[in-house]
């Protein structure tokens, strides 16, 4: 039996991104993200009613500001104590797994979501993408950008504008373009003197 263009799409393999069921389920997360607009801000129960129904797991205690984002939210996973600020942009055709206690500042764009390079493949909307992993106790500054397979380890801060090309492991502050480590950090967060 033909694997299915989702299954492909979860395989990371090519598939055909004008697939009707993937329409069907973007189509179908833009009516939820766009309905979290609608909602007025102090109206948290019904924020989290609706992260719930879009995202594929969610945490205690989560917060989503608008102008929130996503292709299929069911591949996107989020711990406890998860927070979104303005304008987030996660675009999960593959799966998109953050720990507890993560900190989203605004703008911050979370990729799973490629094109291959080949021309004549990419211009008949073939798409792949690389799963994404944020550990616990981290914190993503403003605008930062975070592209398809990079993993993100436990108590990691990146800081604003920062491009992530490549996995870092725990307790590291990172930034620039691309990211590089600029500080460490013990495992209470206190930076360790060069």
């Amino acid at each position: 039996m033909a694997k299915s263009e989702f299954q492909k799409m979860m395989d990371q393999e090519l598939y055909d991104v004008k697939d009707e069921k993937l329409v069907h389920d973007r189509f179908a997360a833009r009516d939820l993200y766009e309905s979290l607009d609608k909602i007025p801000f102090r109206e948290k129960d019904r924020v989290t009613a609706v992260v719930q129904k879009l995202f594929g797991t969610v945490g205690k205690n989560v917060e989503i500001r608008p102008r929130f984002v996503c292709d299929y939210g069911y591949n996107i996973h989020v711990g406890d104590n998860f927070f979104a600020n303005f304008d987030c942009i996660l675009l999960d055709t593959n799966e998109i797994t953050i720990g507890d206690n993560v900190l989203l500042a605004p703008r911050v764009q979370i990729y799973t979501a490629g094109h291959p390079f080949n021309i004549a493949a990419r211009t008949s909307w073939l798409g792949n993408g690389a799963p994404v992993k944020i550990g616990n106790n981290c914190w993503i500054g403003g605008d930062a950008v975070i592209v398809p397979g990079v993993t993100i380890g436990n108590n990691v801060i990146v800081g604003g504008g920062s491009v992530v090309t490549k996995s870092f492991g725990d307790n590291v502050v990172i930034a620039g373009n691309p990211a590089r480590i600029i500080k460490r950090l013990d495992a209470e967060g206190n930076v360790i003197p060069d």
